[in-house]
């Protein structure tokens, strides 16, 4: 019989959240190399660029390598010998050990969890419950994987009941570029077959547990039918083109997993559940002796990458620009932005269309400003603010119109594509959207020189802040003639990889 103390399995949680919190596991980091020398589309190899490097420094400073420092996802799987000594439930071991980990003061963590989801969706203010499963197991150990998961990775999950003669690769293939670019790739797919719906979303998850080992398998060769379908998916998926952060290029995912289960004979479930540039989850396994001991990876095993600004890129002061000024950037453009920009994303324009909605005036003037959409972590030391990427912009879409007309914008920063009504609104409006890189969160958060709240402080990370930022690299992604990089990008790529591999 082993027995499993509270305070290592408590322990554990809180330092395994804090681990991956800075340090990407190194088969991705490994992954991401090789497709670094891979890429032939300078935006893309731009990007993965951006993503290395910001990796490194995080590992180097014991900070976020994401502003979105996710909802906890822990898989527990229990020895029938084992025996515990608690007077708590697994579950809330799991949730002390998430709440002390996203508490830390030399490294706390953006907490992103909210009571009442259909409701007030009010934060919890402990990044808890984590959303953990349960497995009684032969043995006398208890086994866990736990990974912090991003939102927009999360949200673009597509799930399916295909019928049994249907090609599932197809379905991946058809599927995957209606996910858009705000899951960040390049990244993993996880993918569940089999059982039953909810069956099916757990094995995706679960199979996002796995390490990138694609290289060794298309090595060696495929030897089970699971394996012949993720060589399959994965060489489909990246001939799409979409490349690095939906610009466009040569590789989209940089691995695929998959876990299937029998499942009912006239049925077929299927569902895909992507992990994006910010990949994050360890491995451990309590067997009595205290708690887990992780060993952080060396520095020397990050790939030596310098992001060269190049000869094409604008400066621009976003303090003296104006729309005849924008009018000349074109989309796929690499712009370094100088100057203040304000901030706000989901919450902030809920309560700014409201507060119109009554009469009231916008809280502040964002007449010919930029708004940069992003949620940062706390900042600690002499941090003017912690890590500080883009989040998803389609979110913002519906706000759009209220906010290029009535309030006067000039630009939008934030990743991903917009929707065509959106882009047809910036074309309109002779507005622009700029695009930065998600999973470059730290690196981002260097260009900010100063923050400070202007409005809504009650909202925490969704308040809005002044920015003054100083070469803040950034994409065109939609010019002011409405050309888009997201269609175009990926168009161009996967006609290009189709000639290279004819």
């Amino acid at each position: 019989m082993t027995t499993i103390k509270k305070v290592d399995f408590i322990d554990s949680i809180e330092d395994a959240l804090q681990y991956i919190s800075y340090y990407h596991p190194l088969d991705f980091i490994r992954a991401m190399e090789k497709a670094y020398h891979a890429e032939k589309s300078v935006a893309a190899k731009d990007a993965i660029a951006q993503i290395l490097i910001n990796s490194r420094m995080a590992a180097e400073g014991k900070r976020p390598i994401c502003q979105d420092t996710g909802i906890v996802t822990c898989f527990v799987k229990i020895g029938m010998q084992v025996q515990w000594d608690t007077d708590m439930t697994v579950q809330e071991m799991v949730d002390e050990g998430t709440k002390r980990a996203y508490s830390s003061i030399t490294n706390p963590l953006r907490m992103s969890v909210v009571s009442d989801p259909a409701g007030a969706r009010k934060n919890t203010n402990t990044n808890g419950p984590a959303v953990v499963h349960i497995e009684m197991v032969p043995g006398d150990k208890v086994d866990i994987m736990i990974a912090a998961k991003g939102g927009g990775s999360e949200n673009k999950t597509k799930m399916a009941m295909l019928n049994p003669s249907d090609d599932i690769a197809a379905w991946v293939e058809k599927t995957v570029p209606l996910m858009g670019a705000g899951w960040c790739p390049p990244g993993m797919l996880g993918i569940g077959i089999g059982g039953t719906a909810e069956k099916a979303a757990l094995m995706a998850k679960e199979a996002l547990m796995g390490s990138v080992d694609i290289h060794e398998l298309q090595e060696r060769g495929a030897q089970t039918a699971e394996e012949v379908l993720r060589l399959d998916i994965f060489e489909r998926v990246n001939k799409l083109g979409i490349g690095a952060q939906g610009l466009g290029g040569m590789t989209t995912v940089v691995d695929i997993k998959i876990k299937t289960a029998p499942t009912h004979a006239a049925s077929k479930p299927v569902c895909i559940i992507p992990n994006c540039a910010a990949t994050r989850h360890v491995h451990f396994t309590l067997d009595g002796n205290g708690p887990a001991k992780l060993t952080p990876p060396k520095l020397a095993d990050w790939p030596e990458v310098t992001w060269e600004v190049g000869n094409n890129v604008r400066r621009v002061d976003v303090n003296k620009l104006t729309k005849a000024d924008i009018a000349e950037w074109r989309s796929g453009e690499t712009v370094l932005l100088s100057g203040k920009i304000l901030t706000g994303r989901d919450a902030a324009h809920k309560r700014i269309q409201d507060m119109l909605a009554r009469g009231e005036s916008f809280p502040v003037d964002f007449q010919n400003r930029f708004i940069y959409y992003v949620g940062p972590v706390d900042a600690v030391g002499d941090e003017v603010v912690g890590p500080a990427g883009p989040t998803t912009s389609t979110r913002m879409d519906k706000f759009t119109d209220m906010m290029l007309e009535q309030a006067g914008l000039m630009g939008m920063i934030g990743k991903s594509e917009r929707g065509a009504a959106t882009v047809e609104s910036i074309k309109k409006n002779q507005a622009v959207y700029l695009m930065a890189v998600g999973g470059a969160a730290y690196l981002v958060a260097k260009a900010i020189k100063s923050a400070k709240i202007l409005a809504f402080e009650d909202l925490g990370m969704e308040a809005i802040y002044e920015f003054d930022v100083e070469d803040m690299p950034v994409t065109v992604a939609v010019d002011s003639l409405g050309g888009n990089v997201h269609e175009t990008g990926p168009q161009t790529w996967k006609l290009k990889i189709a000639e290279m591999t004819a």
